[in-house]
């Protein structure tokens, strides 16, 4: 962690603000970022404003700390960031570098060396059954022991919509960014990805890359 990422003590005490919410500005909204970014949440612009990206990012902290998801960043979110994750990993005995979906949490952790290095917000398939133009399908993401097969870099549309960096791991059903990713399963099958987090997920996972998808954890 470098030196100007860290918060001063007068940084700390500048957080007077008992709830910041989206769509606020400062430079508490800059703090936030700087510490969402050292806890591998957040990989947008430190621009100190509380927008939809900065958002994701608190919500996958929330998660990984089992807090409830709420946009409101209140004193319980800076402790959360002043505590280490610990957090049991879906495959204890996987390989150093892998990515985790965790389905019943909605939440992604990419492994590197066996110690996280991505955690993010996610929306997986809605589990119903879905008809467009006359083609029909079970909005399901699979579960299981998959690898990237295939990479799509930048924006690729398809009769399902459009998808950002996808990283196909099972047949049509991929990791990608997307501009909607709602905080429920709404996907017709693929794993959604805040935008300024896939682009960064987009460099870490080549082709082969281990992907572990479970219900439970």
């Amino acid at each position: 962690m470098a030196d100007k990422d860290r918060p001063t003590p007068v940084e700390r005490a500048e957080i007077k603000t008992p709830l910041l919410r989206p769509g606020d500005r400062g430079k508490e909204i800059e703090l936030l970022q700087r510490r969402l970014r050292q806890g591998r949440y957040y990989f947008g612009k430190i621009n100190g404003r509380y927008d939809e990206q900065t958002k994701f990012a608190v919500w996958a902290l929330q998660k990984s700390h089992k807090m409830q998801v709420r946009g409101a960043v209140g004193p319980d979110v800076w402790r959360a960031l002043d505590r280490p994750l610990r957090t049991r990993a879906l495959v204890p005995n996987g390989p150093a570098n892998r990515v985790e979906v965790r389905l019943r949490e909605q939440l992604m952790i990419v492994y590197r060396q066996h110690r996280p290095a991505l955690i993010s917000h996610i929306s997986s398939g809605a589990q119903r059954r879905w008809c467009l133009n006359g083609r029909c399908g079970d909005a399901v993401t699979p579960v299981g022991d998959f690898r990237v097969n295939r990479r799509a870099p930048g924006w690729t549309t398809g009769p399902l919509g459009s998808m950002y960096n996808s990283l196909y791991f099972v047949g049509g059903i991929a990791l990608h960014g997307s501009t909607k990713v709602p905080n429920r399963p709404a996907s017709h099958g693929c794993v959604r990805v805040p935008m300024e987090t896939s682009k960064r997920l987009y460099q870490m996972a080549g082709m082969g890359e281990p992907v572990y998808v479970r219900q439970k954890w």
